[in-house]
């Protein structure tokens, strides 16, 4: 069975695509602070799951996450890099401690997430013979466009889109697909009150495009989706 691992989890576009992979028939692996609600979450999804409570700014903490995953589920397929935590706060607001987090939540942890998974995605020797995979990336409008008032959270963006595609040109020829997903949008969350609901971003529409892109052809890969609310301002 194919195994997915979701590294960062929660309620929203989080849940949405490891509920989607479930449904495809993936054993999933679930990471994130949060055990309660990822042990909740692990008992309501059809296909076995490991749910491992996880700081992704701990290398141990993530090298221990994927050795519990292996052991339980064999190994890894596909990764998700969902994780991000950055405060929403311009250049003089934003402590270091918040610049810091939102390096190693995302793309710090992005880049530990990818050691680890990469190993099962490659043959021994690393020329393109292994099982290969899928690692797909969670992006946002600040990952092309920083966005005023939120340097943190550009920055972590932004590293990861650049760590993206350095992976993509090294591993693609290997066999494993990387993609980055370029969330243009709201998403429209369990904790979304909203009147004008077509502005934003179903999750579970967001999780089907996910989806796509580990079923696509070799032949055809994405590197770069971008996904949007289709609105008349566009």
């Amino acid at each position: 069975m194919t195994t997915a691992v979701i590294a960062g989890v929660g309620p929203g576009l989080g849940e949405s695509v490891a509920r989607k992979f479930a449904a495809g028939g993936c054993s999933v692996g679930l990471l994130a602070r949060s055990d309660e609600y990822l042990d909740d979450l692990a008992a309501d999804l059809p296909t076995e799951t490991t749910a491992i409570a996880t700081d992704l700014r701990d290398p141990a903490d993530i090298a221990t996450a994927f050795e519990r995953i292996r052991e339980t589920l064999g190994p890894v397929d596909i990764l998700v890099n969902h994780a991000s935590a950055a405060s929403w706060t311009g250049l003089m607001d934003t402590s270091l401690d918040a610049f810091d987090r939102a390096y190693e939540v995302g793309p710090r942890a992005d880049f530990l997430c990818a050691q680890a998974a990469v190993h099962d995605m490659l043959d021994e020797g690393g020329d393109g013979d292994g099982p290969g995979g899928t690692i797909i990336f969670t992006g946002a409008t600040t990952s092309v466009r920083g966005r005023e008032g939120a340097v943190g959270f550009s920055m972590a963006k932004f590293g990861s889109r650049g760590l993206a595609e350095s992976m993509a040109r090294e591993l693609g020829p290997k066999g494993v697909h990387v993609a980055h997903v370029v969330i243009d949008g709201g998403i429209l969350g369990p904790d979304v009150e909203t009147d004008t609901p077509e502005q934003y971003l179903d999750p579970g529409a967001i999780a089907e495009s996910y989806w796509h892109l580990v079923q696509q052809d070799r032949s055809a890969w994405t590197l770069e989706l971008d996904l949007r609310p289709h609105v008349e301002e566009f």
